[in-house]
């Protein structure tokens, strides 16, 4: 029943029969006031979740119902019937309107996951709320799309995106469900979760389901994350095994691996034993040719034959020992610290044994010159200091030394940021410096490192892999 706001009437009498102006002269002041007062604050009485319960009952009950859904799950005779209401239905879906305006019983044919969580399609409608579970998101986003729920096609998109970062849902079936149905969105989330957690997905059994067009897609990527190009190179040598694409899809894959990358014993042992190799070499026999040029001269001398602007002499996010380190920071909120590793000067061969030592410095809360305290002003009168939590975290990366072997030579840092999910790391963030920056400028903007469970901490804990790409082509120039 609805619930009315209005009061009971007082009887009419001559005696009170004034004018508004008038009553309120004979009232004292801060009564008056009060009555003002109340009249504008109001009072708010919130029954929402008594009438989404009153939904609930409706749906289930099928009290009033003026229409009947029968939904069959396709390839099977099982036949599921909900009891609904037209209003309700038409609210949210400009389908479900036209379908019912003129008639009272609807026969709907759905795949087979479809039809089971309809239900819980059909609950949304009634009550805005449900819960979702992974292997509910494409059948429930497939519903909303095909149905016209808007605000449900967002909502499961959002939950998709959120467990993609989360490193628990199925990126390679959610990236082909994302190309399918045109969410652009979703797709890139997907393309960015593989890109960084290429050998968690290499060795799982998802790998298997890639497609030609989203391995394409992925070994084009220079973000991509793993232990070396020779990993990489396993992968798609496991991925043709399986696929048995045709020979043009699959010289175009081996094309795409950065053989200068891989180092000249490696890609001794890979002529001598690879089966794709051996299948597919002529395809890529100039590429090794290539590498090893590249790995027996000097990176200068090479130029002065060679181009190597190419991608394939850029290095991707490598975790080995020779690009990078690990950086694990225990209670990152309590002060600053720093740490030190090495890197290689540079991918080829020539420069193998040279190193160069970088230093990193780590602020939880470093503070911009313009928030950084004032201790007077122009009287002499003192100002307050800016308090810590108006910082923000830091990170720099500098190289020891700024001369000898380094000399000419621009480097590209990455910081990846990991999250533990379901027992492994995965990486949730990654921050690239631009070649003559120091830092990101943009590192942990939006953490909270002072929350236990922030999403950027593991058992309270920050985990960093630091990576330094040489770059040579801005040192070298090619003949014209």
């Amino acid at each position: 029943m609805p619930v009315s706001l209005a009061g009971p009437s007082a009887p009419p009498t001559e005696a009170w029969a004034w004018v508004p102006s008038q009553a309120t002269a004979f009232l004292p002041a801060a009564a008056q006031r009060a009555d003002v007062v109340g009249e504008a604050a109001g009072t708010s009485i919130n029954h929402s979740q008594l009438v989404l319960q009153r939904l609930q009952e409706l749906l289930r009950q099928g009290n009033a119902s003026d229409v009947v859904l029968r939904v069959q799950a396709v390839g099977t005779d099982e036949v599921r019937v909900f009891h609904a209401h037209r209003l309700l239905l038409g609210l949210h879906s400009e389908l479900f309107r036209e379908l019912l305006s003129n008639q009272s019983e609807a026969a709907l044919q759905e795949p087979r996951d479809c039809a089971a969580v309809f239900d819980k399609f059909i609950r949304y409608l009634y009550c805005g709320e449900l819960t979702v579970l992974l292997a509910q998101a494409i059948p429930l986003h497939r519903l909303a799309t095909k149905y016209g729920v808007a605000s449900l096609q967002r909502g499961v998109a959002d939950y998709m995106r959120a467990h993609l970062a989360g490193g628990v849902g199925p990126a390679v079936g959610w990236y082909h469900y994302a190309v399918g149905t045109g969410d652009e969105a979703l797709r890139e989330s997907c393309l960015q979760f593989l890109a960084w957690n290429l050998s968690a997905v290499a060795a799982s059994t998802e790998w298997g389901a890639v497609s030609p067009e989203l391995l394409w897609q992925l070994l084009q990527r220079s973000d991509l994350v793993l232990q070396d190009e020779l990993e990489l190179f396993h992968a798609l040598e496991a991925w043709l095994g399986r696929a048995r694409p045709p020979p043009a899809v699959a010289e175009r894959a081996l094309r795409a691996i950065r053989y200068p990358m891989i180092p000249p014993a490696q890609l001794f042992q890979l002529q001598a034993r690879s089966a794709a190799l051996a299948r597919h070499g002529p395809a890529v026999a100039d590429l090794l040719l290539q590498a090893y040029q590249f790995h027996a001269a000097s990176p200068l001398h090479y130029a002065k034959f060679f181009d190597v602007n190419g991608s394939a002499f850029l290095p991707r996010n490598y975790l080995a020992p020779a690009w990078g380190a690990p950086w694990v920071i225990n209670n990152p909120a309590r002060d600053d610290r720093s740490t030190s590793f090495q890197t290689q000067l540079g991918p080829s061969g020539h420069d193998a044994g040279r190193r160069v030592t970088w230093n990193v410095l780590f602020s939880p809360r470093w503070l911009p010159v313009s928030l950084r305290p004032v201790y007077a002003d122009a009287a002499g009168t003192a100002l307050p200091a800016a308090r810590p939590e108006d910082g923000r975290p830091r990170l720099v990366v500098t190289p020891a030394s700024s001369g000898g072997d380094a000399a000419g030579v621009s480097f590209q840092k990455t910081v990846l940021v990991g999250a533990r999910q379901q027992g492994r790391l995965v990486v949730r963030h990654a921050y690239s410096f631009h070649q003559s920056s120091e830092e990101a400028g943009d590192f942990l903007a939006h953490a909270d490192l002072q929350r236990r469970n922030s999403e950027y901490l593991v058992e309270n804990a920050l985990h960093l892999h630091l990576i330094v790409k040489p770059v040579y082509h801005t040192l070298i120039r090619t003949p014209k």
